[in-house]
């Protein structure tokens, strides 16, 4: 690994656990937010479904600005929106100032500091056969993230409360500034593969592949589980009489374990074809919510179900990254991963808003639970007949 490689991917790591640390913390403030502004589980809730929607919503066009000026100014832009969020989330006094913080501004940073940004800039760094095992060890960073993040998180919320808190993390954020500019190597081999296909020929090209659809349709499974479970897991445990200590660490162990499963499944993606991990993926997260739901809620059983979901977790995101550059090429890899990371985030719009939704008109989240069970069958169906074949153009050019 050469000294260019090297200081993309600490670039990309350190940002990925900052950024998705953050990100994944969100759940423990619902109910202490909703507390004290005096308002539902729905009003925070919609918070993080906007969050969710504008990250992915803005994903694409993030992406074609990294694909075309690079991750540095990307990154840096991202960074201060995220930073500014969080702080002014701490002067927020209603579901207005929640929305317009929490939402826009913390929704719009995500896309410029996550996935899309950072696994574009690495996979430009690496050769086509380690490209998977690459985007894994990317997803295992935003995954540690969420295990070293969430802990101090509650640890800050229980000494501070949530509004000191959220100045705390803005803090924290100001620091992907300067290190943004570990990605000017990658952005330098922008310049030297430009030409060729445009943006707008991409698009047309991935559209009419009938396997970048189901890629997209499966992403929204993903993102419905995960932007549910990360948002109303604390709620839900603090329902079943489990003390706030085992919600942090659920979700800790979620970050933890998906560590293992993302560095796992990026690396088995390297050896089998990544559809059929992807199937067993969805299949897997199928059985562990089911015996979630059928055996007896205590704090063990918490933390083991966090552990379980969490190898799980983001094991998703090399594999589908990876087929996206398989099919397509990286000149475009960021633009295109954001279009399906873009459905994702349609799905984490409804797992996020519509798990606030369902508690509030039926008193629990038992039929959000059995949705999610029932579309990981789905997922888990419909990868098996995608055609993950390079395209001809790019075996023509390995010809």
């Amino acid at each position: 690994m050469g000294r260019t490689t090297r200081l993309v991917f600490l670039a990309g790591i350190v940002c990925l656990i900052l950024a998705m640390g953050i990100r994944q913390s969100f759940g423990i403030f619902l109910a202490p937010v909703a507390m004290d502004l005096e308002v539902g589980r729905q009003v925070f809730g919609l918070a993080i479904a906007v969050q969710n929607l504008l990250w992915g919503l803005a994903q694409p066009f993030t992406g074609a600005l990294a694909d075309t000026f690079g991750a540095v100014r990307v990154t840096i832009a991202g960074a201060i929106l995220y930073a500014a969020g969080l702080a002014l989330a701490a002067f927020s006094t209603d579901p207005l100032g929640l929305n317009l913080t929490l939402g826009v501004l913390v929704g719009l940073a995500l896309a410029g500091t996550t996935y899309g940004t950072v696994l574009g800039a690495v996979g430009r760094v690496v050769p086509p056969e380690k490209r998977s095992l690459a985007f894994g060890l990317c997803t295992a960073a935003g995954s540690f993230g969420m295990f070293a993040v969430v802990p101090g998180a509650q640890g800050l919320l229980d000494a501070f409360g949530w509004r000191d808190t959220f100045v705390v993390l803005a803090i924290a954020m100001s620091l992907l500034v300067p290190l943004a500019f570990g990605f000017r190597g990658a952005d330098a081999r922008i310049v030297r593969t430009a030409g060729g296909q445009s943006i707008g020929g991409a698009i047309g090209e991935a559209g009419r592949h009938g396997g970048y659809l189901l890629l997209n349709a499966g992403f929204f499974v993903c993102g419905f589980h995960v932007a549910f479970i990360a948002t109303h897991l604390p709620a839900f445990l603090a329902d079943n009489g489990l003390g706030p200590e085992v919600s942090a660490w659920s979700l800790a162990m979620i970050g933890l374990f998906n560590i293992v499963g993302s560095y796992l499944f990026g690396a088995l993606g390297g050896r089998f074809r990544q559809k059929w991990v992807l199937s067993w993926i969805y299949l897997a997260r199928a059985v562990v919510i089911a015996l979630f739901l059928a055996l007896p809620l205590t704090g063990a059983g918490a933390v083991a179900f966090g552990a379980a979901i969490g190898f799980l977790w983001l094991g998703t995101v090399p594999l589908t990254s990876g087929i996206v550059a398989r099919l397509f090429g990286v000149r475009y890899l960021s633009m295109l991963y954001g279009v399906v990371f873009a459905s994702h985030q349609l799905g984490a719009f409804l797992g996020a808003w519509g798990g606030g939704l369902a508690y509030d008109l039926l008193g629990s989240y038992d039929a959000v639970w059995l949705a999610a069970i029932a579309l990981a069958l789905f997922a888990a169906a419909i990868h098996l007949p995608i055609d993950d074949r390079p395209l001809a153009r790019l075996r023509e050019q390995t010809a």
